[in-house]
């Protein structure tokens, strides 16, 4: 049992059961049963002046307890000390245990006590109440019981289902401001704590906005500024003479152009988290899509034409990242691509390389921003470490996810789920 709501009601529930068992286990203890016995003792001494004497015939006896039945609805029989029936009103009833001497209630076949009253002489009379008549104390007391539970269950489930509905709907709103709905709010109903947790909720959630959306707008803003002096510093090396150092001059284009795919991931990450990023969605052939950046590189294509409803242009500069990065690190090896419908619906991609790999502690951190993996900060890596991280936002945007997972036979295999809208 999960759901919080019926947790509160069953235990309430519960709880009143309980109370109820225990209550009547109290009552049958603090009964006075010696007081029963006294009381049943007293009965057999006046029955014992009312029936005939040991002696008298069965018939006498039998003429007495006629009268008697109609006065009282039960059935009552009169058995001798060894158990020899002497008359009965009704189904004659068993007798005592052997050896019983005193006064009480006894097991017998049928539903209800039946009560053995031992009379002065030795003889027994046994009762047994009819239904009709029967008044066991603890009915009344189970009943009250009975009538308490049912009106706390009634009025405790609208109460635990309003308390836990709105904490259901808190966690909705929670839910929606983790992924990416910066302007996710609850509605604050009442006075109580979860009221006080709502408000808490909608504070925090305006804080992380506020940061969030002027973090994206110092990023492009900056973005934007670094353009201008980067374009001088092109058209100034543009403007060298191929023959003044010509080393230095490739180094700086190779720099400059290293800068302005910075500057272009860094801008696509800014707007890239934003929900109007992806109002542009129509369907998008994927098979088609990895073809084309595939001849980019000479990349080998498989699968089967999958449409899913997209983003194109967020789904393009997704294959293109995943190309370069497995062109980057794949040791000049074959790069294969494949795409396949997925079955819950949406796609899946795969991008295959036939590098290295990359050890099992940093296939989770590659997707974070600017991580390079040890070693390649001297040079090496001439990525600019948005890349992944691009693409597992992306892929998230679009109802999925990204992965790293080793590909059998060497290499790293990059898997991309994309879901339906």
């Amino acid at each position: 049992m999960r759901r919080l709501y019926l947790q509160i009601y069953v235990t309430v529930v519960g709880i009143v059961i309980l109370f109820g068992l225990l209550a009547a286990l109290a009552w049958w203890a603090a009964r006075d049963h010696r007081h029963e016995s006294h009381l049943l003792d007293g009965i057999g001494a006046v029955l014992g002046e009312v029936l005939p004497p040991p002696g008298a015939r069965p018939r006498e006896v039998q003429i007495l307890l006629d009268r008697l039945a109609r006065r009282f609805a039960a059935r009552i029989t009169v058995r001798a000390p060894d158990g020899r029936l002497l008359g009965a009103i009704g189904k004659p009833l068993p007798s005592p245990p052997p050896g019983r001497i005193r006064s009480g209630w006894i097991r017998a076949p049928g539903r209800g006590p039946v009560f053995a009253i031992a009379l002065p002489d030795s003889r027994w009379v046994v009762v047994r109440p009819d239904r009709a008549s029967r008044a066991w104390p603890a009915a009344g007391f189970l009943a009250a019981l009975a009538l308490l539970a049912g009106a706390i269950a009634i009025g405790a489930y609208p109460l635990a289902r309003r308390l836990t509905g709105r904490l259901e709907r808190l966690q909705g709103r929670v839910d929606a401001l983790g992924g990416g709905d910066l302007s996710a709010r609850v509605a604050v109903e009442g006075r109580d704590e979860v009221a006080a947790l709502a408000q808490s909720f909608n504070h925090a959630a305006e804080t992380v906005q506020g940061l969030v959306e002027a973090q994206k707008g110092i990023l492009a803003s900056a973005s934007h500024e670094l353009r201008s002096p980067l374009a001088r510093i092109r058209m100034a090396v543009e403007l060298l003479r191929p023959d003044d150092r010509p080393e230095l001059r490739q180094r700086l284009i190779r720099d400059i152009a290293e800068l302005d795919d910075l500057i272009e991931e860094l801008l696509l990450a800014s707007r890239v988290d934003d929900a109007e990023a992806l109002i542009r969605r129509e369907d998008v052939d994927l098979l088609g899509l990895a073809a084309e950046e595939a001849a980019r590189h000479g990349a080998t294509v498989t699968g089967a034409a999958t449409t899913i409803s997209a983003d194109p242009r967020l789904m393009r500069r997704l294959m293109r990242n995943l190309l370069d990065n497995a062109a980057r690190y794949g040791a000049g090896g074959p790069v294969t691509v494949e795409v396949a419908p997925a079955q819950s619906g949406g796609a899946v991609l795969r991008v295959l390389d036939r590098g290295p790999g990359i050890p099992e502690e940093e296939r989770e951190a590659v997707f974070r921003p600017f991580y390079r993996r040890p070693g390649m900060r001297e040079g090496t890596d001439k990525g600019v470490g948005l890349g992944l991280a691009l693409v597992r936002r992306i892929a998230r945007r679009h109802n999925g996810d990204a992965h790293c997972r080793p590909r059998a036979g060497g290499g790293t295999c990059f898997e991309v789920t994309l879901g339906t809208q």
